[in-house]
């Protein structure tokens, strides 16, 4: 059997310049059909169709193969200062076992990474991290940095387990301590012998939990215990899903945000504090980006027309009067509002409520709107219920 998942595995493969993920053959067992790339390792992206991925996901739970959010950990006597200049968030008041979503710039202000971040212990933290090169760019701003740290990819491998049933799943399999974490919190667990972390955290705005792995070695055994205890209780193998994701507005990058944007145009402001003591890359830039006001801001759009076939996978020009006015970043169709939503960059001007323009989708133009964004539950209730 297992020679078969291997010959079925080899037509996604790259080469060794690719990583597996300890989860990639259970994923093909599974059911996983399709894979891309991110952070320079397979991911699984296509298990079933994707609406009904997403309503397995918002009606029951997933399980989903995110070990591509390596973790880059900052250790040693400086380590907490170190994280502080990286991130442009306030962590003065972050405390052990506590997650923060946080922003990388760099040097003119631009977002290198937004990762969760995950306080270990005083002077230990990990940066889960989305597609970019965060362990390059920490050990090289560590050189020059006169800080005493130690930066370095540990083995650890994230499982996403998302949706409504996800507490009752991680109750059966690891007792009520994991299960009644708070919202952003995370406790060290031991099963049986295979050390994890289980966050309160996840990237779907649905309620749910990451696992990360602490011994890669043991990615199949755990990813088959899972099924095996959630199965009866709605678990289904699934994979991340763009149309929870953009109804809740949640960012990708590399499609809604890249070096090139900074965190006001983005309406991240929350994550910047420009007026904390300690220093942080980006800290002077960002200030002369907020003394002059950003020049285009992300909304949201609901696009006219029929049912959108697939997410866009190109950036769609958003036109006023024949001229460009921005172009969307993220679209989708949504089965559960039964409409076209994305996410756009675009002129200040044209970002009011109401504003009315016209997608440019190449093999056709359609009529959209510009529309408060989340497009579904505005208060992000869903993810923190207790």
């Amino acid at each position: 059997m297992v020679s078969n998942y291997i010959e079925t595995f080899r037509q996604f493969s790259f080469g060794t310049q690719v990583r597996k993920s300890p989860y990639s053959d259970a994923a093909l067992r599974w059911g996983a059909k399709g894979f891309s790339v991110y952070n320079h390792m397979y991911i699984p992206r296509d298990f079933d169709d994707p609406e009904r991925n997403f309503w397995n996901l918002v009606n029951e739970a997933i399980l989903c193969d995110v070990a591509v959010e390596r973790q880059v950990e900052i250790n040693g006597p400086d380590a907490a200062r170190f994280t502080q200049y990286l991130c442009c968030r306030d962590l003065s008041k972050c405390q052990v076992g506590q997650c923060k979503y946080v922003l990388l710039t760099d040097q003119d202000g631009g977002i290198i990474n937004d990762p969760v971040l995950l306080k270990l212990a005083g002077n230990r933290y990990w940066l889960s991290i989305a597609d970019s090169d965060v362990l390059l760019w920490a050990r090289g701003l560590a050189v020059n940095a006169g800080m005493d740290v130690y930066i370095n990819e540990p083995d650890v491998s994230p499982l996403q387990l998302q949706g409504p049933k996800s507490r009752d799943i991680l109750r059966a399999a690891f007792g009520d301590g994991p299960a009644e974490l708070k919202y952003y919190r995370f406790s060290e667990y031991d099963w049986n012998g295979v050390p994890l972390v289980i966050s309160r955290t996840g990237w779907s705005s649905e309620l749910g939990y990451e696992i990360f792995l602490r011994d890669g070695s043991a990615g199949d055994r755990l990813w088959e215990y899972l099924m095996e205890v959630g199965g009866p209780l709605g678990l289904h193998p699934g994979h991340t899903s763009s149309i929870r994701r953009i109804e809740g507005a949640m960012l990708s990058y590399h499609a809604d945000m890249t070096l090139k944007n900074n965190p006001f145009e983005l309406g991240l402001d929350r994550l910047v504090d420009l007026e904390m003591e300690a220093d942080f890359v980006g800290k002077s830039a960002l200030k002369l980006i907020r003394e002059k006001a950003v020049s285009q801001l992300l909304v949201g759009l609901e696009i006219e027309g029929p049912p959108l076939a697939g997410p866009n996978d190109e950036h769609w020009p958003v036109t006023r009067d024949g001229h460009v006015a921005g172009r969307v970043t993220s679209a989708i169709y949504s089965p559960r509002l039964r409409k076209n939503i994305a996410l756009a960059m675009v002129a200040r001007q044209h970002a009011g409520i109401g504003t009315r323009a016209v997608v440019d989708m190449f093999v056709e133009k359609r009529t959209c709107e510009v529309v408060p964004k989340p497009f579904y539950d505005p208060g992000k209730l869903i993810a923190a219920r207790a």
